[in-house]
């Protein structure tokens, strides 16, 4: 088999990232490869492609078979239309120097093009973006009404309920009451009287009042009578005289 020109996976889980890579076609996919010729990554916006051209178009010049994936880069690059142009000046249809010129147009317009639908992608993108927005701010609006109507509904239905349970009591009517303004009485004259001070009464002197203490009468009490003692009588006798 021929040797071909096809991508080797690597990267994680959905996320891929791919090599360019030129190996014999018996190989296996993720395999060894004769040489690494650039990179792909689909993820971003547009496809970022890394390739070195110059040993693409030799690859292509000597036979090698591009896989559909790896043709459809190598046209986004020009490495076909190069190589389309290099067959025509080998056949002297034109000069190299035209052929780069023709070649140098073909990529401006590409990169123009690139661009072009890159911006556009972006644009849609956004439109996408607002469109899911304001979809998402409809259907939340819609929840809250509906969430609002059937709170209404249960604080209705209370009402009712409570309504229902107690007697209505008829209002008495309002009389308004008509308050006649009393007469408006002219305030007397305030009379200034005169007060006579009262005239100053000479306080009259203190005069100290001597107490004479009472003479203290002794207490006598009562105590058997004393008997008294008759007085000794003395007997004088009288002597004989002498004889």
């Amino acid at each position: 088999m021929p040797t071909r020109i096809r991508l080797q996976r690597f990267g994680k889980k959905h996320k891929p990232f791919y090599h360019i890579v030129v190996a014999d076609g018996r190989a296996p996919r993720d395999g060894r490869s004769i040489e690494d010729i650039g990179t792909y990554n689909p993820m971003t916006n547009p496809a970022s492609i890394n390739l070195n051209f110059d040993r693409a178009m030799y690859w292509i010049s000597v036979g090698a078979s591009p896989s559909d994936t790896v043709r459809s880069l190598l046209s986004r690059e020009g490495v076909l239309y190069k190589t389309h142009l290099m067959g025509g000046v080998a056949k002297g249809a034109f000069t190299p120097e035209v052929a780069e010129e023709k070649f140098a147009q073909w990529k401006e317009e590409k990169q123009a093009n690139i661009v072009k639908v890159a911006k556009e992608s972006e644009l849609q993108s956004k439109a996408a973006k607002k469109k899911a927005f304001e979809a998402e701010t409809k259907v939340k609006e819609a929840r809250e009404a509906s969430l609002a109507q059937k709170r209404q509904k249960e604080a209705d239905a209370i009402a009712k309920a409570k309504a229902d349970a107690q007697p209505v009591v008829e209002e008495a009517p309002v009389v308004e009451a008509k308050i006649e303004e009393a007469p408006v009485v002219e305030e007397a004259p305030v009379i200034e009287a005169k007060i006579e001070e009262a005239p100053v009464v000479e306080e009259t002197p203190v005069v100290e009042a001597k107490i004479e203490e009472a003479p203290v009468v002794e207490a006598k009490t009562e105590t058997e009578p004393v008997t008294e003692e008759a007085p000794e009588v003395e007997v004088k006798t009288e002597e004989k005289p002498e004889a």
